[in-house]
């Protein structure tokens, strides 16, 4: 059955995972049963995988025949007529039976980056205990799920390296102390988590340490709790656990941020999750001003397999492109439309003031459509994301942050930063350099994958 990857679910499902997933690892598995069930949810997938390459197989198998019969076909009729015409004049095909690509709408060829099913080790072991704290049964877990969190640990190396080797040897085996809570508050710190976060987490901490004496197990339990906590109070506080398009109606997300970080490819990776969730989708490129930037979109566009609408003349109206855009997917019946907005003029203002005008002519065309502003940050700016996102949070309706380039990052703790000091509820992560490196952002598995070596 397809795979939303939005909703993290088969299409037409009726499962609603939510973003409270720290409530739900209060399901966890004993730990002496999970190699168990992680044994029992490879041997279901890798049945899946067999079935589906089996498949495949039959599938091509009767197109080969399907094509040789065809190509007789041909021959036998062109022998017959004893002349060679065109063939789409001898098949009855013609231009009019072929949807017409306007000019400025780039033909597309998509890539396949579908994950497969590797060995049964460690990294899968860890990916499927991740998934069975949160309530998941073995027959539930995807590939894509167990691929996005391999990556997620991974890419999360360079600020685990920078954090939680310290944080182990300040925990160490005996109770918590209040001078561990000073050093783990310098750790935070280091790690960019914020000043607001680390002070509510050492707070948190020291508030149980009254209560009672607490080992280092439960003490690095409850930091985990503690942080998933700041991550997910803007997400409930949004009133929508996970941001998904919906179906059957026009969604318009805009893609802001400064250059440079990353908020072009942002836009291919989520066209490409919204072809694979069967998403009908359209691309606007309106960063009409960096030079490029229209080629760029055009490059994602064809990589995702999602048609790009553009306006290569120098400096053009942002906004007469989204209204073009907005103009084609009516017309499309296109469920979700990404935009691509400047990320730097002259001024802020003058970035405000595309922005501001965008937003009329969405509102003029597609009053009903649902409109989200997705700030895309890059996670190796560490506190100058913060400030960004304190910016923007202050002149554009923001719905959410994407962040980005995690993989290349020590500085993946400013998602807590963004969370508690800009209350803007992360909505995806990137975590890597190809086109299905982007998804939907989970609290509890930031979390684990971040504090992994434990």
């Amino acid at each position: 059955m397809p795979y939303d990857e939005f909703k993290r679910s088969e299409i037409n499902s009726h499962s609603n995972q939510g973003s409270d997933s720290q409530a739900n690892a209060n399901s966890a598995i004993d730990e002496n049963d999970s190699l168990d069930w992680a044994k029992e949810a490879y041997a279901k997938l890798k049945a899946k995988q067999d079935k589906e390459k089996a498949l495949i197989s039959e599938n091509e198998k009767k197109e080969l025949v399907s094509n040789d019969d065809n190509i007789s076909g041909v021959k036998d009729k062109i022998s017959s007529t004893n002349q060679v015409l065109p063939l789409y004049e001898e098949t009855g095909l013609n231009n009019n039976l072929i949807e017409q690509v306007p000019s400025n709408e780039e033909e597309v060829n998509p890539i396949d980056e579908s994950p497969i099913l590797g060995e049964f080790d460690e990294n899968f072991t860890w990916s499927a205990n991740v998934l069975a704290a949160q309530g998941k049964k073995p027959g539930d877990i995807s590939f894509e799920e167990i691929d996005w969190l391999g990556k997620l640990r991974d890419g999360l190396e360079k600020t685990r390296q920078g954090f939680v080797t310290d944080l182990l040897e300040k925990f160490g085996d005996d109770p918590l102390t209040p001078e561990d809570l000073d050093d783990l508050e310098v750790l935070l710190l280091r790690a960019d988590v914020g000043v607001k976060a680390t002070d509510q987490i050492i707070d948190a901490l020291r508030k149980r340490l009254n209560e009672e004496v607490l080992d280092s197990k439960e003490a690095f339990r409850f930091l985990k709790e503690q942080l998933c906590k700041i991550v997910e109070k803007p997400i409930k506080d949004s009133g929508q656990d996970l941001l998904f398009p919906k179906r059957n109606c026009l969604n318009i997300w805009l893609l802001v941020g400064v250059n440079g970080v990353g908020k072009t490819t942002t836009l291919g990776k989520l066209a490409n999750l919204a072809l694979r969730s069967q998403y009908s989708s359209l691309i606007a490129a309106a960063d009409t001003f960096r030079v490029a930037a229209v080629e760029q979109v055009k490059i994602w566009g064809s990589r995702s397999g999602v048609s790009v609408i553009a306006n290569e003349t120098p400096n053009a109206d942002p906004a007469a492109v989204v209204f073009d855009a907005i103009g084609a997917a009516k017309s499309k019946k296109t469920e979700l439309l990404l935009v691509d907005t400047a990320g730097r003029l002259q001024t802020k203002n003058n970035l405000m003031e595309e922005l501001a005008k965008i937003a009329k002519i969405i509102t003029r065309l597609a009053p009903d459509a649902l409109v989200e502003s997705l700030l895309v940050l890059d996670a190796t700016q560490g506190q100058n994301g913060l400030s960004q996102a304190m910016s923007f949070a202050k002149s554009a309706n923001l719905s959410g942050v994407v962040i980005t380039k995690l993989d290349g990052s020590s500085r993946g703790g400013v998602a807590f930063a963004i969370a508690s000091e800009a209350n803007l509820p992360i909505r995806f992560i990137g975590a890597g350099e190809g086109i299905q490196d982007l998804k939907p952002f989970n609290s509890f598995e930031f979390v684990e994958a971040l504090l992994a070596n434990r």
